[in-house]
């Protein structure tokens, strides 16, 4: 405190002597930074972690034996169902086809005789100069070489089967991945890793969890149409794809608590990769005029949430509020706030109700925010 000078005035014969203190001298403001309350259409989304799966991946075999002479891919190629991506040697089983054809051209021709025969030998019956038991043979050999006819005819489709198998094609659209036999060797269907595995990035996958506790919420919100699923890099901050959710597991793992939910994407950029980790965001909702702060302005005490509210006059007042935490630092504000408010989101261990601030901005906000995490321990 800061005395006056001293006054004096005599009461009943006695000097008085009135010292009169001057107040504090006012605090210096303290330096804050601060956000406005922003009002819009606010997302809720429900995050999880997740994984990339390919939409469909096949391990390309061979289903016969015979030499690779031709390689017609390269590692790591986009390929289209039917493409060639091998070539085994196909002489063998061109012989094959060449003899079912030539047996079933025999059998043909012997059935053709046989007709003939029959057809000569029928008006003879009639007239008693041919037996009705050589007729009958007749018949039943016909009968015979039809059947083997059509036996030769499945015989060629099958050995026509059999050399189609020696052009080994992709089966979907992909991307080829490291080749597992060289141009020379000897290919199996036993062979454990075939010739290469082609994955399909488009469309494609992502497995992600939430907490069961979300089910029921989930569930809801599925029955008034499809959800839009957002994956993020592992930064949180770069959108790789939008895609759409596809289901809910069937069971909930009572290990984690969690269920497992699959989304499909178009993946038109090829941003997702089989295997890549991410974090899946799920819209349910969109708060229409909802109001947001950054998560820092919200404080907890003993009565709960509150912000520092920045007052005309630059100073602070305590202000309790209800909030729902989003993503990305941003909290939804269900009461307690107006549009247009301002709030102290970095500073506050230094404020109390009715101090006076000092509003930074620009790159000494920065710097002061900066300072203020690193000192958090």
């Amino acid at each position: 405190m800061r005395p006056r000078p001293t006054t004096g005035r005599i009461v009943g014969g006695i000097l008085v002597i009135i010292l009169a203190a001057v107040g504090a001298d006012a605090q210096p403001a303290v330096p804050v930074v601060a956000n406005t309350v922003k009002s819009g259409d606010v997302p809720i989304y429900l995050t999880g972690i997740g994984h990339v799966q390919a939409y469909n991946t096949v391990t390309v075999r061979s289903q016969i034996q015979g030499q690779i002479t031709q390689i017609a891919f390269t590692e790591g190629q986009a390929v289209h169902i039917g493409d060639l991506l091998a070539q085994i040697d196909p002489r063998p089983y061109q012989a094959t086809l060449d003899q079912t054809i030539a047996n079933r051209n025999r059998d043909q021709a012997d059935l053709g005789n046989a007709q003939a025969n029959l057809n000569r030998n029928l008006p003879l019956l009639s007239q008693g100069f041919a037996t009705q038991q050589l007729v009958d043979n007749e018949r039943a050999q016909i009968a015979e070489l039809t059947a083997a006819v059509q036996s030769d005819e499945a015989a060629i489709e099958a050995a026509q089967v059999q050399l189609s198998y020696t052009r080994l094609t992709s089966p979907i659209n992909g991307v080829t991945g490291i080749r597992q036999i060289d141009i020379g060797n000897i290919i199996h269907p036993t062979d454990a890793n075939g010739l290469v595995v082609v994955t399909q990035l488009q469309p494609i996958s992502v497995i992600f969890t939430l907490p069961q506790t979300d089910l029921m919420r989930l569930q809801q919100h599925m029955a008034h149409g499809s959800l839009t699923v957002v994956a993020y890099g592992q930064d949180r901050q770069t959108q790789l794809d939008q895609g759409t959710l596809l289901l809910l597991d069937n069971q909930i793992d009572q290990a984690t608590g969690t269920l497992q939910l699959k989304a499909n994407f178009p993946n038109a950029s090829g941003r997702l990769w089989p295997g890549e980790l991410v974090n899946a965001r799920l819209l349910i909702d969109t708060r229409h005029d909802g109001l947001t702060i950054a998560s820092t302005a919200v404080q907890e005490g003993p009565e709960g949430k509150y912000v520092f509210v920045v007052m005309p006059d630059n100073s602070v007042a305590i202000r309790s509020i209800a909030t729902t935490h989003l993503s990305d630092g941003i909290d939804l504000v269900d009461s307690g706030l107006s549009a247009g408010e301002q709030v102290v989101v970095e500073g506050q261990s230094r404020l109390q109700s009715g101090s006076h601030v000092t509003i930074l901005t620009g790159k000494a906000a920065k710097s002061f925010a900066a300072e203020n995490t690193q000192a958090v321990p």
